[in-house]
């Protein structure tokens, strides 16, 4: 187990920004295509974090060409190579689903302002 603890600890990124649920973010995204690679942007709101230390995971949502798209990322993922955060939301829930029943400005979160 000890092995495992090292292996953990040596692969958890520490560079990434502070971001809460209800913010929108940008995650640059490594995508490989045969031997290609290439950075892909996601940008949405963070509806979703869960798990700790190297199993953390966060979902993005974002409505594209009228389709609800949603993804979950492993935070300390190689395959993500960065996090923007766009902007600050203000919630009061730890999980934003009823999200998914909204349609238009009714899904929008509103900006925290400091």
């Amino acid at each position: 187990m000890d092995a495992l603890k090292i292996i953990a600890e040596s692969s958890i990124k520490k560079e990434l920004p502070e971001f809460n649920i209800g913010d929108t973010v940008r995650v640059h995204v490594n995508i490989r295509e045969g031997e290609r690679e290439r950075i892909q942007m996601f940008e949405g709101t963070v509806i979703a974090r869960r798990g700790s230390g190297i199993s953390e995971t966060f979902t993005v949502r974002r409505v594209s060409y009228g389709v609800g798209v949603e993804r979950v990322f492993p935070i300390h993922s190689p395959n993500v190579k960065g996090l923007d955060v766009v902007r600050k939301g203000r919630v009061r829930r730890s999980k934003l689903y009823y999200l998914r029943n909204r349609v238009g400005k009714a899904a929008k979160v509103k900006e925290q302002i400091n």
